[in-house]
């Protein structure tokens, strides 16, 4: 998903790191150049959204309400309205009751690409978890939905606020990532990152219940 600065006089690296530097840069800045698709457009979307610009990437916001979905790509410099995936990393910014349609509608356009599962499927007048019957986690059920996919679990111990400002108590935020495959997890931690923010590794997809 900060930069020091140093004052006086800098000695010049031995020529191997110097190119092992230089080799490490242009990987990360690959990886951070990433398509990335963020559905919903609500506070989190539009947070998301906002995070992933200033790293770099390429962002387009979905939403089933297209003049929202218009208006929060408006509302984000740099981000652009549109409704056939393009992103290789898709954050599903929604409520969990919306994942079925979602799902039936694009699933096989995720095929291939890093999901990132957002929810907290709670029900809030009861504060249990709404989840379909033999459901672990949202997580885990998404990732039993698309399995020609890599599914992270991300951005839900977060407020909005605290996204979209990168700041909590005047330090970075920090986003818990988890999930089964380490590459889509650094994938996700590196356009994270390089906003500003702080990721930690959380471990596997079970440890996100």
């Amino acid at each position: 998903m900060t930069n020091a600065r140093a004052t006086g006089t800098a000695t010049a690296p031995p020529p191997a790191a110097t190119s092992r530097t230089t080799t490490e840069q242009h990987h990360r800045k690959e990886t951070i150049m990433s398509n990335i698709t963020i559905f919903g457009a609500g506070n989190i979307g539009s947070a998301v959204a906002g995070i992933a610009v200033k790293a770099g990437a390429s962002v387009q916001v979905i939403d089933r309400n297209p003049d929202k979905a218009a208006a929060a790509a408006d509302g984000v410099a740099g981000a652009k309205f549109g409704e056939a995936v393009t992103g290789d990393i898709v954050v599903l910014a929604l409520p969990f009751p919306a994942y079925e349609e979602t799902l039936a509608a694009y699933a096989g356009q995720f095929a291939g690409k890093t999901i990132v599962d957002v929810s907290n499927p709670i029900d809030f007048t009861t504060f249990d978890l709404a989840l379909p019957e033999g459901a672990k986690s949202a997580a885990e059920w998404l990732a039993g939905k698309l399995p020609q996919s890599k599914v992270v679990k991300g951005f839900n111990t977060t407020f909005a606020a605290t996204l979209a400002t990168g700041v909590n108590d005047g330090a970075p935020t920090v986003v818990q990532l988890a999930s089964d495959d380490d590459a889509a997890k650094k994938s996700v931690a590196a356009f994270i990152e390089a906003a500003g923010l702080k990721t930690v590794d959380a471990g596997p997809l079970p440890a996100s219940q």
